[in-house]
């Protein structure tokens, strides 16, 4: 293998690979880098030796690929949220599908089952329906106003820059979310520095001003959540002048976070002025049906909702849910897909690790009027039990979707004994999926598989899964 430090070049750029990363080959040798696109050839300097390729850093590209773009965003080169902005987007589709296949084959060892083209994103660009901007009070200089010296480091509001928490890149445009985003953000920027507010610094933990969070619906409702160290009269001030300022805010939170980490899902919120929710309505297109969900400051929710929508419904036709059916919903998360399917089964079972998201579960299924769900909190290794299977009977239909780590090897004898007629398994992950569904060929055969593109320009792709009880 090459030396760490060496300059291997002209490496053929042939892949996409995981968390933003690409694949390149060169006599045999496989190697793994950012900043790159397929069709690309690259000089490439060695920073690691693994088992089975070389990692490192483009050190030149000697070749562009045909399907590069320019990318929309004037921050794609520093941000890292997305990956692929300079890749064209049918392009982006065709490798994600052929890594799910390659998964499926390779780990599963499956060869025989239909295969749906991806379900491309209808909205590439302002699809996500949450962002969370970081303040810090000296923002991070990009490399070309590091060596000016007349450029100083400013109090800034924008994103983290990957791999480092103390390092935060000022954001004057982000295309992920409606573009309200960024008069919100900007505003907010604006409007601290007035009324000198100090900005969080990050390495010794001091400041007021620490998050922005900014939540909509497919109404154009806001929700914005400020999240501070401490309540001030200058906190509320600022809260006054972007409630004033704009009228689509219908929810307005502060989040007192004192902790010396940035996740507030255990601090106490404060309602300033609105709704304490929003409501997003999802529509079945098989029989009309609405779906409204209730969204909290601290609800998870899909943050594509667009694209949520036509996942939720290739899993409720995939699922041949029959009004006699019990139907399990594992890893269930605020009962999303369970109220999906709810009015068309007999009853739904939805069992989820995190106990907010029970009640979240429980509250939606009041506003839908649906009397015929039952929710459990816990680890799903001690809920789904035999004695909980025998008390409440055996599933007809089984849908899970897990974590990215998949299911654990206890769930899946579980649903081995149960022997559910359907499975419907989405994930996050097609590799542990794979390595899940090929535990279950045991006793179940995979019927049918489709990718989903729930975050275009990212490396990230969902699959579902259809397998039927074997006869």
């Amino acid at each position: 293998m090459p030396k760490k430090g060496s300059i291997v070049e002209g490496i053929d750029i042939v892949d996409l690979g995981t968390k933003g990363k690409v694949i390149g080959k060169k006599d045999g040798q496989v190697y793994l880098c950012k900043g790159a696109v397929p069709g690309d050839t690259i000089n490439l300097q060695v920073r690691k030796n693994r088992k089975g390729h070389v990692e490192g850093i483009v050190d030149a590209i000697t070749s562009y690929s045909s399907d590069r773009v320019d990318p929309t965003c004037s921050h794609f080169e520093h941000c890292g949220g997305c990956s692929w902005q300079n890749f064209d987007y049918e392009k982006q589709l065709f490798f994600k599908e052929k890594q799910v296949k390659q998964q499926l084959n390779r780990i599963g060892g499956f060869e025989s089952y239909e295969s749906f083209p991806i379900l491309s994103s209808e909205e590439v660009y302002e699809y996500r329906n949450k962002l969370e901007f970081t303040f810090t009070q000296e923002g991070w200089l990009t490399p070309d106003k590091v060596s000016d010296p007349s450029i100083r480091k400013t109090p800034s509001l924008g994103f983290h820059v990957p791999g480092r928490f103390d390092w935060v890149l000022q954001i004057d445009e982000c295309h992920l979310q409606d573009s309200l985003n960024n008069e919100f953000r900007n505003f907010v920027h604006k409007t601290a520095l007035e009324l000198d507010i100090s900005f969080y610094r990050q390495r010794e933990k001091t400041g007021i001003l620490r998050n922005l969070v900014l939540r909509n619906n497919r109404k154009n409702e806001w929700m914005v959540l400020l999240v501070v160290s401490e309540q001030t009269d200058l906190v509320h001030e600022l809260c006054e002048k972007i409630s004033t300022e704009f009228s689509q805010v219908t929810s307005l939170w502060l989040i007192l976070n004192q902790k010396l980490n940035d996740s507030y899902a255990d601090c106490p919120v404060v309602k300033v002025k609105g709704d304490d929710h929003l409501i997003e309505t999802f529509k079945n297109s098989a029989t009309e049906a609405e779906v409204k969900y209730k969204i909290g400051p601290k609800s998870f929710f899909q943050t594509n909702a667009y694209q949520a929508e036509r996942l939720y419904q290739l899993v409720f036709d995939w699922a041949e849910i029959e009004k006699s059916d019990l139907v399990y919903d594992l890893y269930t998360g605020t009962g999303t897909i369970a109220l999906f399917m709810a009015r068309y089964a007999k009853h739904v079972i939805g069992i989820e690790y995190v106990p907010e998201s029970i009640e979240d579960a429980k509250v939606n299924s009041e506003l839908n009027e649906q009397s015929n769900l039952s929710f459990y909190a816990g680890d799903m290794r001690e809920v789904l039990s035999r004695d909980f299977i025998d008390e409440n009977g055996r599933p007809d239909v089984l849908i899970t979707d897990p974590p990215r780590a998949g299911m654990h090897t206890d769930v899946i004898e579980r649903i081995l004994e149960a022997e559910p007629k359907r499975i419907v398994y989405v994930s996050c992950d097609p590799s542990t999926q794979a390595r899940d569904l090929k535990l279950l060929h045991e006793k179940y055969d995979l019927i049918k598989a489709q990718a989903v593109d729930m975050f275009p320009h990212t490396s990230h792709v969902e699959n579902v899964a259809m397998m039927r009880l074997r006869k």
